[in-house]
């Protein structure tokens, strides 16, 4: 059993927050003794207290907050970590040095100032990994651990979803990065087939009207937040991945999870998860043409769809689920704690 401290200071929603609660409440489970401690937020406190964690929540404001630190510091000297791991740029900013060794979690290509303080870098993806590496981090220092998903080989199909075949389904917070404006011009060039975008944020506004003037409205529902990405993906006859930039992509993960075939957009994650025409299709970034002629064949070839399914499926298995990457999880954590 370890004592482990995690320190998130995140948004309400995202990808690395989600996975750092899927993380604590594994963990926890797995029999090791975790201490989560987290920006103000009820609703991811009440989550995690369902888990029968005890979360301890902080402000993790701005530069004039002179009460986070002390506070912090407190907390972890009494719960006494063996291991301290600080998710991104803000949570590193605060927690401190101490008894422990201190991680630094990466889930993209930060400024590393925000991590001298660290003893241990963890990258989610291997090319973050090598990243790292090259800014001078010693390879001892470094280490891929991915994330993992939940497993929705199970999940009932959502049944709320458009009418009308086929369906193509994009998660993901309503944000440039995303692609989605791509995504939304390549609709034209597939007619007949329906467009459902779950996810929320500031390009809400600026996606509705976009699908307006391209003449698909009437194809494209926006969903808002949704909390079953997995039957969503059970329902979905293909999902697209349409970022110009995802340093990971765990929508990638989670479509292979529920079996859904997918097509991605060459973004440095799907790059590095996909294998071309085994276990997804890639389609160059921001070329909207591209990302149809990719859509349109998976379609067009049921026999095909199923076997990139397949192939996902065992990756997800393999690489991905929750046993394996916990494992390897617990394995860095005793080490580093040593």
């Amino acid at each position: 059993m370890t004592r482990i401290a995690h320190v998130m200071a995140g948004a309400d929603l995202g990808g690395a927050e989600l996975f750092f609660e899927r993380l604590c409440l594994a963990l926890s489970a797995a029999g090791e003794e975790v201490l989560p401690v987290i920006r103000r937020n009820a609703v991811r406190a009440a989550r995690l207290r369902a888990g029968g964690l005890t979360p301890m929540e902080l402000a993790f404001g701005s530069r004039f907050d002179f009460l986070t630190r002390p506070r912090l510091r407190a907390a972890l000297r009494a719960f006494a970590p063996k291991t301290v791991v600080s998710w991104m740029n803000r949570a590193s900013q605060y927690t401190p040095r101490g008894d422990w060794t201190l991680v630094g979690r990466l889930g993209g290509y930060y400024d590393l100032r925000h991590y001298r303080d660290c003893d241990h870098l963890v990258g989610n993806t291997r090319g973050i990994v090598d990243w790292l590496r090259t800014q001078g981090w010693p390879a001892a220092r470094t280490h891929y651990v991915p994330n993992f998903v939940a497993d929705f080989a199970g999940v009932a199909p959502a049944a709320d979803l458009p009418a009308g075949r086929p369906l193509l389904l994009a998660l993901g917070r309503l944000h440039t990065d995303k692609g989605f404006d791509t995504l939304i011009r390549a609709m034209p060039r597939l007619p007949g087939v329906r467009l459902a975008i779950a996810g929320e944020g500031p390009e809400r506004g600026a996606l509705t009207a976009l699908a307006a003037r391209e003449g698909v409205a009437d194809r494209v529902a926006f969903l808002g937040w949704r909390a079953d990405a997995g039957a969503l993906l059970r329902a979905a006859d293909l999902f697209v991945c349409s970022s110009r930039i995802e340093p990971l992509g765990n929508m990638v993960i989670e479509a292979w999870s529920a079996g859904c075939p997918l097509v991605a957009a060459d973004a440095a994650g799907p790059r590095e998860l996909v294998r071309d025409g085994i276990d997804g299709i890639m389609a160059p970034k921001d070329d909207s043409a591209a990302l149809a002629s990719a859509i349109a064949g998976v379609l067009a070839d049921r026999s095909n769809a199923a076997s990139l399914a397949e192939a996902g499926r065992l990756r997800f298995e393999s690489e991905f689920s929750a046993p394996t990457v916990l494992a390897q999880w617990r394995h860095f954590l005793a080490e580093a704690g040593r």
